[in-house]
């Protein structure tokens, strides 16, 4: 079976390659919109739901993972910093607090969809400003959610996490896993289409 990861960063390729060790990548060209009315927490598996349908189109027969992560404090999401001055204003808000990470999987293969989220809550060290100039000068914060790596140099700041390390890396590798396995097991045999008509117009 053909697995297709619809995520460009290499930290998600990396950890996806513990459980697959032949898959290919094909990035999504969706557009990163969503609904007003949904809440920052559920952004994530929202996101990584168009993302793999999008990619699916075309690989029927592939199992197709979509990601997305967000970065959560004071109900807003951080997104990746555009440049020095937002990954300042993102340090120094994370900086002694507290803040959620949350990734969004879907899984989709054979005409089914499934998604889930997965929560990590991490605290900060409170930063100092040398600290936090050092760190935004260094090209690490630009390709992240929140404007930090918790894999490299920002896990200098890192006071303590609750739940699963590698989601703060951008896969929650383990539950993905598991995930997966009851997700195959299921019956794939797609409805056939007249029968999807009659239920949707019922």
């Amino acid at each position: 079976m053909e697995v297709i990861l619809a995520s460009a960063s290499p930290r998600r390729k990396k950890l996806l390659s513990l459980i697959y060790k032949d898959f290919r990548v094909k990035v999504s060209d969706i557009r990163e919109l969503v609904p007003r009315d949904l809440t920052v927490e559920k952004c994530p598996e929202y996101l990584a739901r168009l993302k793999a349908e999008n990619v699916c189109q075309g690989y029927d027969k592939a199992l197709v993972i979509g990601c997305d992560t967000s970065v959560i404090i004071d109900g807003k999401i951080l997104n990746k910093p555009r440049n020095t001055s937002d990954a300042r204003t993102m340090m120094q808000l994370l900086s002694g607090r507290k803040h959620q990470v949350i990734t969004g999987c879907c899984l989709c293969h054979m005409g089914k969809t499934m998604s889930f989220s997965e929560v990590t809550e991490v605290e900060f060290y409170p930063l100092t400003e040398d600290e936090i100039e050092k760190y935004i000068v260094s090209k690490e914060p630009y390709d992240k959610a929140g404007g930090y790596g918790i894999q490299n140099k920002a896990a200098l700041f890192i006071k303590g996490i609750t739940g699963d390390y590698y989601n703060v890396v951008g896969l929650p590798v383990a539950r993905l896993k598991r995930e997966i396995d009851a997700f195959m097991s299921q019956d794939f045999t797609p409805e056939p289409k007249e029968q999807k008509k009659r239920i949707n117009n019922k």
